[in-house]
């Protein structure tokens, strides 16, 4: 008897550590996604996830030994039950757990799943159970042949993927640096532009007064082109603007 205790106490204690070690473990994974999920990257969280599957295995391990006492078969009876707060269980509980009352001790001190747990359970160790070694084998083949081509699909793109890494000598280039400066040059000092020297107004566009010809008598010859260009060439002085209209006679006068 005292054997049997001192050996579910060391089963305790191996599965306490194992707790302890597998909460830090992923208080440190969740803490890295929150304060670091910027700069992690994918290698880093294999790692931490690997760390946590390797508590996992262990704490499996250690109540799968034959030496732990099925804890199934023990029972777990609360000393007090409250609804006041307890600090020291809040210490231990991290603040997790602030009052031990009925309603949680039904879900903390339980010692097998719920019942629609346990019956899927074990419905699913009868069927494991009543299943024939031809048939087994079979499923075994098949899903080593998915897996096996899950792994050629996953080399393959790995291969290609490597070929064209390799292949690629570095990142192709989607500006010139020179037609860059070229540009700037020519917006901020005309480097480049050619100008195309106009000699009389087109169709549509507006002569300063300055260059603006006299504008003919109502009913008089119209002008040519050709006179138009030579008067917009050389800009007529004020005197003879004034004789020419002195001289002009108004087409209404009697």
């Amino acid at each position: 008897m005292q054997r049997e205790e001192k050996h579910f106490e060391m089963t305790l204690d191996a599965v306490v550590q194992r707790l302890n070690d597998l909460k830090l473990a992923v208080l440190s994974m969740i803490q890295k996604l929150e304060m670091e999920y910027m700069d992690i990257n994918w290698p880093t969280f294999l790692d931490n996830f690997a760390i946590i599957s390797s508590h996992l295995t262990g704490l499996t391990k250690i109540l799968a030994k034959e030496q732990c006492p099925p804890l199934r078969n023990r029972t777990v009876l609360p000393l007090l039950v409250s609804m006041d707060r307890d600090e020291t269980l809040v210490n231990i509980t991290e603040g997790r757990v602030p009052v031990f009352s009925h309603d949680i001790v039904p879900d903390y001190l339980r010692t097998r799943p719920d019942p629609i747990t346990e019956q899927k359970m074990q419905q699913n160790e009868q069927k494991a159970a009543n299943l024939t070694n031809d048939a087994a084998m079979k499923q075994v083949t098949q899903y080593n042949k998915v897996v096996s081509h899950v792994l050629d699909m996953v080399s393959k793109a790995r291969e290609e993927w490597e070929i064209e890494s390799s292949s690629r000598t570095g990142i192709q280039q989607t500006s010139s640096m020179a037609d860059t400066q070229m540009l700037v040059a020519a917006v901020g000092m005309g480097k480049g532009l050619q100008f195309k020297a106009n000699y009389g107004p087109g169709p549509g566009m507006m002569v300063p007064p300055s260059i603006r010809g006299p504008t003919p008598p109502m009913g008089g010859p119209s002008m040519s082109p050709g006179g138009v260009q030579q008067q917009l060439g050389k800009a007529p002085s004020a005197v003879k603007t004034n004789i020419k209209s002195a001289n002009q006679v108004h087409p209404f006068s009697r």
